[in-house]
């Protein structure tokens, strides 16, 4: 055998045309980097008018350039425009098909600029974008669990630590400390937002350029702040896609912690919430079952965002300044966490919108294992001045009483209760119900409904 032939073996079929074919396959980056289609145009249309204002090219030229590519774009957003591998991305794509259009005057567009600076500008848009919509779905699920606190401010449910009950407390509290989770979400992406807001183009391929061109004109045409004060760094960072999948990780882990709760929640076990049809699927073989499939592959994302997140900060760890062709590889990762953060946060404000908390299974549920101990120690220092460490002793002396009467703590009698401490009158058990439980809690952030109502007005100011 040739060894020609033992190298196609080895490249396999598709690449049976040889080393040419393997290298324009791990060279072009035109099948996902056409979407930032949009974005390389507005660079080039600014970039464009720039020159013209600096006379570094006729205003002829330039008008000819500007209305060409939004012919470009238009063939693009109407599905005709055939991309090509062999031009290797976005921009040597649209070029090309620039200079199909108008000519010669497309040659003179890349004056005083680089792929480096180019693609750094269009991926920082892109990415700016993606801030802006993963802001306004996080408001929308914020809204959504919102609607769900002002619902139930009132309603007790257990509260766990452990996954074990431990005190009760309210449907709204619950919902509003994902809200409150979210709101962290979305500042942060509003502080990733402005601090990538800083414009690469013109830093060229790392060093400027000696073409007098004006970068804070195409700051401003592009909606960034200000020019990037270092070429070096303008071409060679990252962090704003960096910090855009870090946030995206966090705010996918809470999404996470409440795709399990809902999973837990709408299990026969608990049914405390009751999954719309439109967020739930069936079983192939078992009729009665209601799977929370939405929340599962909620749950599943994160995987996808966390890694997205380690392949661009491992893609990045070694590289010396300032561009390298690994740079290509931040794409994908930032594409695909983005596609998933804002699936995921859709799904989740559609279900956090049509799920039914059950009132009755949920109160039921807040009275069981002894959930009312705390209000009880609590009762024992405040009203017979007990040290804590005493009331606690006493508390848990009643636990095990009533765990070996079959009862739980209200259920013992006041003779009972008097066997353990004699002190303890019958006004403790204006403490033990869980409804007397979570109107005690009035510290600020307390899950009292009177609190939890003052928090959902704030909310809903600062929500409008």
């Amino acid at each position: 055998m040739s060894d020609n032939s033992n190298a196609n073996a080895m490249w396999g079929g598709r690449f049976g045309a040889g080393p040419d074919a393997i290298m324009e396959a791990i060279n072009a980056s035109i099948g996902f980097d056409k979407r930032l289609a949009e974005q390389d145009i507005a660079g080039s249309r600014a970039h464009a008018a720039m020159l013209a204002a600096q006379d570094i090219i006729t205003e002829k030229d330039a008008e000819a350039i500007r209305e060409g590519l939004l012919t470009v774009l238009s063939e693009i957003e109407a599905g005709n425009f055939a991309f090509s591998t062999a031009l290797e991305d976005i921009h040597m794509n649209v070029e090309a098909r620039l200079k199909e259009i108008i000519g010669e005057p497309a040659g003179r567009l890349h004056t005083a600029r680089s792929r480096n600076d180019q693609v750094a500008t269009d991926f920082r848009l892109w990415v700016r974008d993606q801030c802006d919509a993963a802001i306004s779905g996080i408001t929308a699920l914020m809204k959504a669990l919102l609607g769900q606190a002002e619902a139930g401010a009132d309603w007790v449910m257990p509260g766990f630590t452990h996954l074990q009950v431990a005190q009760p407390v309210t449907w709204g509290h619950h919902m509003l400390a994902y809200v409150e989770m979210l709101s962290r979400d979305r500042g942060r992406f509003e502080d990733a937002r402005a601090r990538m807001n800083e414009c690469p183009l013109g830093a060229a391929a790392l060093a400027g350029t000696s073409f007098p061109i004006n970068r804070e004109m195409t700051a401003e045409a592009l909606g960034f702040d200000r020019p990037m004060a270092n070429s070096l760094d303008a071409v060679s960072d990252r962090d704003f896609a960096l910090e855009f999948l870090a946030a995206s990780s966090i705010c996918a882990m809470h999404l996470s912690r409440l795709a399990e709760e809902l999973v837990i929640w709408s299990s026969a076990q608990f049914r405390f919430v009751k999954m719309s049809d439109r967020w739930s699927t069936g079983s192939s073989i078992m009729p009665q079952k209601r799977n929370p499939d939405a929340a599962e592959l909620i749950r599943a994302k994160i995987g996808r965002i966390f890694g997205a997140n380690v392949a661009l900060m491992t893609v990045m760890k070694g590289l010396p300044l300032a561009y390298s062709k690994d740079m290509q590889e931040d794409k994908e990762q930032v594409f695909d966490a983005a596609d998933n953060l804002m699936l995921a946060l859709a799904a989740m404000a559609g279900m956090a919108g049509d799920m039914s908390p059950q009132r009755a299974a949920m109160a039921a549920s807040a009275g069981t294992g002894f959930s009312t101990a705390t209000d009880l120690a609590d009762w024992l220092v405040r009203e017979l001045g007990l040290p804590f460490r005493e009331a606690h002793h006493v508390t848990g002396s009643l636990v095990s009483m009533a765990e070996g009467k079959g009862c739980d703590l209200p259920d013992l009698s006041l003779e009972d209760m008097r066997s353990v401490h004699e002190g303890i009158t019958e006004a403790v058990f204006g403490v033990l119900g869980v409804d007397n439980s979570v109107a005690s809690r009035i510290s600020y952030g307390g899950t009292s409904p009177e609190r939890v109502r003052e928090q959902i007005a704030r909310w809903k100011a600062a929500l409008t």
